[in-house]
């Protein structure tokens, strides 16, 4: 298998993924700030960086991936002031927003998603460590790192100092030594939620708490670090310089930032009001479809959402969908099973010197493309080409359970990165009781039950399963 090249945002170049430990991956994504419902622009990190892990895990490696939730800030005071509620209130009905969101989109759970405030006394000793070693300082209750002791602060946004300070200006009652000084614990105001510290009453400020829960979770150096392009600067420029300054050691060894969502060839922003939820596009459309328009585009590119796109998406994975129902069915039909789809399918084989070159060129591209900084559009060209394979040969009069169950193990296998087919535990009805209906809907039309087997069709048809007669018996496809 091709070895894995990553585009590192720190260095602007790609390089070879090597793991700091043999085997093992640790990967840190930020997470969302839970205020509010998540729009599409936070959907693409989080299908992005899911398709990265379930890959490295597809070629073996042990992915351990820590996904965070920012469950203190000034967006989510505000909030609980609107709903008449408090912070912690909020953030647990917005996490569970959220992870309701992403089982809808298929994307596997993380090792664990740690909570601002359940960190709270490792962001505090963070702080006093940054404190001791001069790099950060306390100021009317709340403090400051110092960016003038980092030299190399804006090595990964790939700005200096200079660059930096233009056109910022210390706000009003902010008591910095220097304007591009950030804060790393804010003094709570009068009514506002706060934690003790040696500094008075307060809260961390954004950009520590995810150094610190790296650390906790990970380690000093991570393997990956990933997030949209727009935390590039300042949230993990500061990361850098806060994690560095009191570790001694990188913070990551990989940077990945994905690229911006348009709508409609418009910036998505709250000023335009174009922004959508996962909820709202979900009653657009399939999860599938969601994940396929996401993975269409290079994730370092600019992606553009528009209703043509969102229907373009629905027909490919239909495509995709029903060529594996039909093998599927084919199978079923010659009474075969197939094995769960293991690891990467590297040794299987249909006995069809032609259909066998064809397939492994279609393989090793898929491999080669995904291992070339996760390149999902030509991978999913290879998806397709080996979904024209198979439906060619479901053609044929005559089939070989082997060779359907090659080209069904391939398919999964590439799924198992991208997630067209198989996304989530469906609602309503299961595979088995559909096959259970179908087959006493038979069985009543043989024994002339014409109710019976109306209101069986009824049933299903309201569960959105479609049944379709072929040469081989009655096989059901959902919609």
């Amino acid at each position: 298998m091709t070895a894995i090249q990553i585009y590192n945002t720190l260095t602007r170049t790609k390089e070879a993924f090597i793991p700091l430990e043999p085997g093992k991956v640790k990967m840190y994504v930020c997470g969302p700030t839970v205020y509010d419902y998540i729009h599409i622009g936070n959907a693409r990190p989080v299908i992005f960086f899911d398709v990265v892990r379930r890959y490295l895990e597809l070629t073996g490696l042990d992915v351990r991936y820590i996904v965070n939730f920012t469950d203190v800030d000034d967006k989510l005071i505000r909030k609980a002031e609107q709903m008449g509620t408090t912070v912690p209130e909020v953030a647990d009905t917005f996490i569970a927003a959220f992870n309701e969101d992403i089982e809808a989109l298929g994307v596997h759970a993380a090792t664990y998603n740690p909570r601002v405030t359940e960190n709270i006394p490792e962001i505090i000793a963070f702080v006093e460590g940054l404190i001791d070693k001069g790099y950060a300082y306390e100021s009317g209750g709340d403090v400051y790192f110092r960016t003038s002791r980092f030299e190399e602060y804006g090595k990964l946004s790939h700005q200096n100092l200079e660059e930096l300070q233009f056109g910022i200006r210390i706000e009003v009652g902010e008591k910095k030594e220097n304007p591009q000084d950030f804060v790393l614990w804010k003094g709570a105001k009068p009514g506002e939620i706060y934690w003790e510290s040696p500094w008075g009453n307060g809260r961390p400020g954004w950009h520590i708490e995810c150094s610190a829960m790296a650390r906790k979770y990970l380690g000093n150096t991570l393997d990956i670090h990933g997030g949209g392009h727009d935390l590039q600067f300042p949230h993990h420029e500061c990361e850098v310089a806060q994690s560095e300054s009191l570790n001694g050691e990188p913070l990551a060894r990989y940077w990945m930032h994905n690229g911006y969502i348009h709508i409609n060839n418009e910036k998505m922003s709250k000023s335009l009001g174009n922004g959508i939820t996962v909820k709202e596009l979900l009653r657009r459309a399939k999860p599938q479809a969601v994940r396929y328009f996401m993975l269409t585009t290079h994730y370092r590119s600019p992606l553009n959402f528009n209703n043509e796109t969102l229907a373009q998406a629905e027909n490919s994975v239909e495509r995709i969908a029903n060529c594996a129902a039909n093998l599927q069915h084919r199978l079923a039909a010659l009474g075969d099973r197939v094995a769960a789809a293991g690891g990467a399918d590297d040794s299987l084989s249909t006995g069809l010197p032609e259909l066998d070159e064809k397939l492994a060129e279609i393989r090793t591209r898929f491999h080669a493309k995904m291992s070339d900084d996760f390149n999902t559009p030509d991978a999913v060209t290879a998806v397709f080409d080996l979904v024209s394979e198979a439906n060619l040969y479901l053609k044929r009069e005559v089939v070989s359970g082997n060779v359907l169950q090659v080209l069904i193990k391939m398919l999964e296998s590439f799924d198992s990165v991208l997630g067209f087919v198989h996304t989530q535990a469906v609602d309503g009805l299961l595979d088995e009781e559909i096959d259970r209906l179908i087959e006493e809907r038979t069985e009543a039309r043989q024994s002339k039950n014409w109710a019976r087997a109306d209101e069986i069709r009824d049933l299903l048809a309201e569960q959105g399963i479609v049944l379709e007669d072929t040469p081989q018996g009655i096989r059901w496809r959902r919609k």
